[in-house]
């Protein structure tokens, strides 16, 4: 995967809990879990942005993009 969600890095430097964090952005747990774990497929910028807005960062302290290396691909 190339882009990692660091959500639980942002969420443990707020000391907040995932529970807390889903009250406030309005997103239920178990999507916020699936953001979190990075299994997320997308995420909507409006998600997005009341995430920031909870946790006072900007959207690059969440996301972060690791290219893939050539040994690590698996295609033909």
């Amino acid at each position: 995967m190339a882009i990692i969600v660091n959500l639980d890095v942002m969420m443990a430097k707020r000391k907040m809990s995932l529970g807390e964090l889903s009250q406030r952005v309005d997103v239920t747990m178990a999507n916020l879990s699936i953001l979190k774990n990075n299994k997320a497929k997308a995420v909507r910028f409006s998600t997005l942005e009341a995430i920031c807005k909870a946790l006072d960062c900007q959207p690059g302290d969440i996301l972060e993009f690791v290219p893939d290396t050539e040994n690590g691909k698996g295609g033909n």
